[in-house]
């Protein structure tokens, strides 16, 4: 049995998927239990547990195979990550007692880096279950293709605004299925000690090559256009953020090249997945 964390997300969703797949039995854990009953149609377990309680996601972990484990995403996190630190303090917990016979955590580029950013909330997560007395493995994702999806919109009126810059720069880049399969790979291996995957898709990907992507899919021009560093801001101030420097120090890093894989990717795992067939993907699903 296989705990999956996340799981009504997508990287949870798909790594269930492929679990399943493989005919390889799957525990849903769900904050509440309508929101498993489409897994428990699929033959799952149901566990039961918010991410803040241990002793829940004690249970849910008890005599598992292995788990896969992952923060939900909080992308204005207060100063200091609090957010993460609780959701990292109970996962531990929970896994330090539950002793499952692996765990398998998603985690991220740049979690790493030393540099303020956004993504410090997974070089904690990291430095947390590195002393969990079971094989662990960190997934270190590159940035997720479906992030493309609130670009639909605007895609469609002939342009992207792109806070990825220079626009001819292309990043590691990876689709949550892709991340999924991995995960769910993984656990099926053996291993001892630590581990740390890094995994993107075979092509890297520029502002410039996500709008020509676009483009082929809606049959229309698509262009690219950056956003003025000195307007960020303001910008995601609007949109409801609090503390936007956190993400915006992220993005800095991307830019600057300070947050990637170590020599450029040439040890990484690669996905199967072109950011074609991921932006087809996602027009799809957004028209249906």
């Amino acid at each position: 049995m296989y705990a999956v964390t996340g799981i009504t997300g997508k990287v949870g969703a798909a790594v269930a998927r492929s679990l399943l797949s493989a005919d390889q039995p799957v525990r849903a854990v769900v904050r509440d239990r309508g929101k498993g009953a489409e897994w428990a149609n699929l033959g799952c377990d149901i566990a039961v547990a918010d991410l803040v309680d241990a002793g829940a996601l004690t249970k849910a972990f008890e005599g598992t195979a292995g788990v896969f484990a992952m923060l939900p995403p909080v992308f204005d996190p207060a100063p200091g990550f609090p957010e993460a630190r609780e959701f990292i303090a109970s996962m531990y917990a929970a896994l330090a007692e539950a002793k499952p016979k692996k765990v398998v955590v998603l985690s991220t580029i740049g979690a790493d880096a030393p540099q303020p950013n956004l993504l410090n909330a997974l070089g904690l997560m990291e430095d947390a279950m590195k002393t969990l007395p079971v094989p662990v493995v960190f997934l270190r994702a590159a940035w997720f293709m479906e992030n493309a999806a609130w670009d639909i919109a605007s895609a469609r009126q002939g342009n992207i605004q792109s806070y990825l810059q220079p626009l001819d720069r292309p990043i590691p880049m990876i689709a949550t299925d892709d991340v999924g399969r991995t995960a769910a790979a993984l656990l099926q291996e053996h291993w001892e000690g630590r581990r740390v995957v890094e995994l993107e898709g075979a092509r890297r990907v520029s502002p410039n090559v996500l709008a020509d992507a676009f483009a082929k899919v809606l049959a229309q021009p698509v262009r690219a256009q950056g956003v003025p560093r000195d307007r960020w801001e303001s910008i995601f101030r609007a949109q409801g953020m609090k503390n936007p420097t956190p993400r915006m120090q992220m993005l800095d890093g991307f830019n600057a090249g300070w947050i990637d894989f170590p020599n450029r990717g040439a040890n990484v795992r690669k996905g199967s997945i072109g950011i074609d067939q991921a932006i087809a993907t996602m027009i799809q699903r957004a028209s249906t």
